[in-house]
């Protein structure tokens, strides 16, 4: 696809300074060439601008005045830039109607859906106009699909559970398996009933291999707009806030409630039952292990060592009550010293 700068501008606002020359491709800065759209949004790149081979730039109105190419100005270019990545890569639809492996349980399925190989679709399962089911992938019984909605190859999806509008949930992709609850009897373990579902709302995005487990008695919730990396492990009852953005590897436990526009870090991990506030940011590999009121970046890491030198940190980091009782009195001695001089 190929795109003039007005056209863009024309579809998604913007300042126009320069020609109006036509792009087919986006690019980064240092590996852009002809016919190449390219963007900045840190002062430190604004020095590539005269070497970029990019037919046109993506920039700030800061950095407007060190560029010589064709250029639109917007006050996010990063913003801009995937929207328009999205215009010049559409996404290759699915062929619409049903494959013939696949396996219809008395779902209701509109017509310009797409229902790939080997699909199952159990019984009252429900898919709203355009929803596209790739191949491998099972819908338990009385789940509900919104419209347009995505789902990659190999998703399963257990019984019962909603999802919304404009959703894309990637391959592998697991929800509504039950959440780890068991009751101690005698020294065994006792299973308990999962009997919640997962209802997750409109313009949600679940990564490859994300699990995200139903509720055990009510039910887990992905509010609209949350994005999510893959391999992320969300437990039953857990609340994930609206436009909430998490990085892969994070493990949430049972019925911790996440606030609307936090930022978890990849590798992060979060107790059960704690209440993250809004607009939180939890940094890369941190734990947190109580609940966080205020809005603010949380870190909690230790600097890697070599395995000799940690073992010594950390037998320091145990007599650490017994050396600040220590100094304690030897300050206590010292100002008593001090007043008898």
């Amino acid at each position: 696809m190929s795109l003039t700068l007005k056209a863009l501008i024309k579809k998604l606002g913007g300042e126009l300074v320069g020609d109006d020359v036509q792009v087919e491709r986006v690019s980064s800065i240092a590996n852009a060439y002809a016919g190449s759209i390219t963007f900045i949004t840190d002062a430190k790149y604004r020095k590539s601008l005269a070497e970029t081979r990019a037919s046109a730039v993506i920039l700030s109105p800061e950095s407007k005045a060190f560029c010589k190419l064709p250029c639109i100005v917007t006050d996010n270019p990063y913003a801009y830039f995937a929207h328009v990545s999205g215009m010049l890569n559409p996404r290759i639809k699915m062929k619409k109607g049903i494959h013939p492996t696949a396996v219809v349980c008395g779902a209701s399925v509109p017509r310009n859906c797409s229902i790939g190989a080997h699909v199952v679709l159990g019984q009252n399962v429900s898919l709203a106009e355009g929803v596209e089911i790739g191949a491998g992938c099972f819908i338990g019984d009385n789940v509900t699909i919104g419209k347009n909605t995505q789902l990659q190859a190999n998703v399963t999806i257990y019984s019962d559970c909603v999802i919304g509008a404009h959703c894309n949930i990637a391959a592998g992709a697991v929800i509504g398996s039950d959440g780890f609850g068991y009751a101690n009897q005698e020294g065994a373990w006792v299973k308990i009933p999962q009997v919640g579902r997962v209802l997750i709302a409109n313009n949600v995005d679940i990564g490859a291999n994300t699990t995200i487990d139903r509720g055990a008695l009510e039910d887990t919730i992905i509010e609209q707009g949350v994005k999510l990396d893959n391999l992320i492990q969300i437990g039953h009852n857990c609340v994930i806030g609206e436009h909430t953005v998490i990085a892969g590897c994070v493990g949430i436990a049972g019925s911790a409630k996440v606030g609307k526009r936090c930022k978890i870090g990849g590798a992060a991990m979060i107790l059960g039952h704690l209440e993250i506030a809004n607009d939180v940011t939890v940094s890369p590999g941190t734990m947190i292990t109580k609940s966080l009121k205020k809005a603010d970046t949380y870190t909690a890491l230790m600097p890697f060592q070599a395995h000799g030198d940690w073992l010594r940190t950390a037998a320091s980091l145990r007599h650490l009550d017994e050396m600040h009782e220590k100094l304690k009195k030897l300050e206590k001695q010292l100002a008593e010293l001090n007043l008898k001089n």
